[in-house]
């Protein structure tokens, strides 16, 4: 029997204002039972007019209709049952009915043993004036949303090292979800240097800024106050995707945790330039604090493994403190991964 998603709690812990681009994602679990989608971003729901809700749990056919193309469909079966990228355009239906039609590309997302752990499925609503006339470069636009997604994702389940057969309780879908859309906004950032002529940095105060804005919105309660301190930096895509899935991981976790039984509080991010070049970044709150006994992070949950395989992976450290009153973590990067000659 396979285990069931709750789809509320999916739809509830959602990042608001993410994921806002023209491109829908939806991520599967393909050690589920039907392959049922565990991840939709807001384009998606928009252009299907299904609530999250609505889509969680669920195999990708129902948005099939009957005049979809049966040719279309085994195409993507065949390409899913290999585990293989495959691409095709089909005929989808709204929530309300209404047909439309949709340029696919599903990809496995494997682990460091070349096991497929996800599929990851980008789709663009093909417009009258497109249809026919102009493949190469749609797929060329989606070809290079999927290879990051890809890419950023295999660097997720990577870091994690160990699959947790936690994966099909509702924390972890939407943590998963999270993870997937702490990602997303650095892709809106990518896309605004795109526009700056600069596609290899982005502006690592602006990304963390927003990202810790949202995690606050998302997580944050009355009384809980949220602080953000960020310097102006430039740094290296792959190193703003490792620090920013790094700041998920610690602020959630604080918000989370750090004040149980506590009706006030402050949480603080703090980002600068050291003067050797690097960056450091701290996130400190005063609750009740990480026990003196208790290891953090630790490598016997998925969270703790993704913190400390990025760290790892940016060459960097990470310090835990205790305050009087509350935690504080400090990660230093060095200034060979962190910052623009």
């Amino acid at each position: 029997m396979a285990d069931t998603v709750d789809k509320d709690l999916i739809e509830d812990t959602s990042f608001d204002g993410f994921g806002r681009t023209q491109v829908s994602m939806v991520v599967t679990n393909p050690h589920l039972e039907d392959n049922p989608i565990v991840y939709v971003n807001h384009a998606f729901t928009r252009q299907t007019g299904y609530a999250r809700s609505a889509a969680i749990g669920r195999n990708c056919r129902f948005l099939q209709g009957e005049e979809t193309d049966k040719a279309a469909v085994d195409l993507i079966r065949r390409g899913v049952e290999a585990r293989e990228p495959v691409s095709a355009d089909i005929l989808n239906y709204r929530a309300s009915g209404e047909p439309f039609l949709n340029r696919l590309v599903i990809a496995p997302i494997c682990n460091e043993d070349g096991e497929v752990q996800y599929f990851v499925g980008i789709q663009k609503e093909l417009r009258q004036e497109e249809r026919g006339t102009a493949p190469d470069r749609i797929n060329a636009q989606l070809m290079e949303i999927q290879d990051r997604v890809e890419t950023d994702m295999s660097m997720i389940i990577g870091v994690i090292r160990q699959q947790s057969n936690s994966t099909s309780v509702p924390a972890e879908y939407a943590a998963l979800s999270r993870r997937i859309e702490t990602l997303q906004l650095l892709y809106e950032e990518m896309k605004l240097s795109d526009h700056q002529s600069n596609r290899d940095h982005i502006q690592m105060g602006s990304y963390i800024s927003r990202l810790c804005c949202a995690i606050g919105h998302v997580y944050g309660r009355s009384g809980i106050r949220l602080n953000v301190q960020i310097d102006p930096l430039e740094v290296p895509i792959e190193t703003a995707s490792r620090v920013g899935l790094v700041v998920s991981e610690i602020l959630t976790n604080a918000f989370l945790h750090a004040f149980e039984r506590i009706d006030t509080g402050l949480v603080e991010v703090r980002m600068s330039q050291l003067s050797a070049g690097g960056l450091r970044l701290t996130v400190s709150d005063d609750g009740v604090g990480i026990p003196a006994a208790m290891s953090w992070p630790s490598p016997s949950t998925v969270g703790g493994r993704i913190v400390n395989g990025l760290i790892e992976g940016l060459e960097g450290t990470l310090q835990l403190g205790r305050g009087a009153a509350g935690s504080f973590v400090t990660i230093d990067v060095p200034a060979g991964a962190a910052i623009a000659e």
